[in-house]
């Protein structure tokens, strides 16, 4: 008889819990107590244990044992923590218009062929004179070539290092890369972005990097950098609550700001640009434009007198230098955030048809779908998936929108798709527009392909 393969999936790993995952095809990978055949988190499987486990009541997404549940709330990295000096409820977050923020929204399958037909008509009617296609901007960047060259590297890590080689080829081209001036990287998850741009100015001066991510993450390369002259920080808070102007490094330095990010979902990507751009301010005609530096205007400020920090941050200047943000994932925008509803307006369009064209973006990535089934027939032939790759798709995960019955057998897949990539750009449009608005020349360029990535586009501004 043959004996079992501790594999993880045929059989659990020697040392490791006992408890099958269904939803990753394999046995988990936690390491047991002496003498124990599950680990702390699958107790409950263990029908000979006495002691029983129950979800945390700070976060139901782990358990603890019952026994244990005060001791546990002490040391709970769910636990509420004290807030940072840049913690500023809301400060991002956009203005609340009850009337508009009363509207239903209807999902895309209860709305009629004749509904979606007119609604399809006012969106193109909309992009009516603009680009509706970005220029290709696909570059690479030699502080990658070995990384891409390196066989050891699977096609995941190939189509990441791929995009990131694009996004620095980008920024090289725009001359956003170069000493003195702190990098943010928005939705910076394990900051790899920060970590290539570190590794590209390696031999320049005073460069900082600020590192955004409102979720505790493992396997952050951040930490490689302690000992280099680059300081990393990284900043755990929401982009909705963040005031930049408090956050110490930039009110000593007073580096001008390069804001960075790569798949920075949906919403997220316009509070980035309120975080840089306003101030919290509640009303918004006295609200003072962001200083903008031109990189090359940078020496001759050099030798300008210092300005005390506490008179910076009375002038509430923020000096954005530049923008490279890889958008991702507009079937999660939201109205109140959104930095396009002047545009919006002008265009005799509202939170109605925003609602509908954010859900109908979802089109343009049914590709999505197709790549969720590739991964569970993977996982089902035993093919190893690394975790980051788990990660990657929970945190990027399409839309659960469904295309009614009556326009499936209307409209081809095709056309579908088309609708979509044009839903997004005329979310995209509104932030050029809001970009321009504030003295800076803004680009939609796709910096890779779409076998690589189905969300290619790359929004880039510099000031005018």
């Amino acid at each position: 008889m043959a004996e079992t393969v501790s594999d993880g999936v045929a059989g659990p790993l020697p040392g490791r819990c006992a408890f099958y995952v269904v939803k990753k095809k394999r046995y988990c990978k936690m390491v047991v107590g002496r003498g124990k055949t599950f680990c702390g988190e699958h107790a409950n499987a263990d029908k000979e244990s006495e002691r029983k486990r129950i979800p945390c009541p700070l976060d139901p997404k782990h358990t603890v044992f019952e026994d244990s549940l005060a001791k546990h709330l002490k040391k709970c990295n769910s636990k509420e923590k004290p807030k940072p000096v840049y913690y500023v409820k809301d400060i991002n977050a956009g203005s609340i218009n009850e009337e508009e923020d009363a509207v239903d929204e209807v999902s895309i399958a209860d709305r009629t062929k004749e509904e979606l037909d007119g609604l399809i008509g006012r969106m193109k009617t909309a992009l009516q004179g603009l680009s509706i296609k970005p220029v290709s901007g696909i570059l690479s960047h030699p502080a990658l070539n070995e990384a891409l060259n390196d066989p050891k590297n699977g096609n995941f890590a190939f189509k990441h290092l791929k995009q990131q080689a694009s996004i620095l080829g980008n920024m090289e081209a725009l001359e956003l890369l170069g000493p003195h001036r702190c990098y943010v990287e928005f939705g910076a998850g394990k900051g790899k972005l920060s970590h290539w741009i570190h590794v590209a100015l390696q031999k320049a001066e005073d460069v900082h990097f600020l590192l955004v991510e409102r979720s505790s993450t493992r396997f952050k390369v951040d930490g490689k950098h302690k000992n280099t002259d680059s300081a990393f920080d990284r900043l755990q808070v929401d982009i909705q609550h963040l005031d930049l102007r408090k956050v110490p490094i930039l009110r000593e330095k007073g580096l001008p700001v390069i804001a960075v990010g790569k798949h920075l979902c949906g919403a997220a990507t316009d509070l980035a640009l309120r975080c840089l751009f306003e101030h919290g301010l509640k009303d918004k005609d006295s609200q003072p434009l962001t200083k903008r530096i031109k990189l090359s205007e940078r020496a001759e400020e050099e030798t300008a007198p210092d300005i005390p920090a506490d008179d910076k941050e009375i002038r509430g200047e923020i000096a954005v230098s530049g923008v490279a943000i890889a958008l991702c994932c507009h079937h999660r925008c939201d109205w109140r955030h959104y930095v396009g509803k002047e545009f919006f307006r002008e265009r005799g369009l509202g939170p109605r048809e925003f609602a509908a064209f954010q859900r109908m973006s979802s089109w343009a990535t049914c590709g999505m779908s197709r790549v969720s089934h590739a991964h569970k027939k993977s996982l089902q032939e035993n093919v190893s998936i690394t975790e980051e790759e788990e990660e990657e798709q929970a945190e990027h995960e399409g839309s659960d929108e469904t295309v009614p019955d009556n326009l499936n057998s209307a409209v081809s897949a095709e056309e579908r798709e088309h609708i979509g990539r044009l839903c997004k750009m005329l979310i995209d449009h509104g932030r050029l527009h809001y970009l321009q608005r504030r003295g800076f020349k803004s680009n939609l360029r796709y910096y890779t392909t779409r076998d690589v990535s189905l969300e290619n586009v790359l929004l880039t501004a510099v000031p005018v």
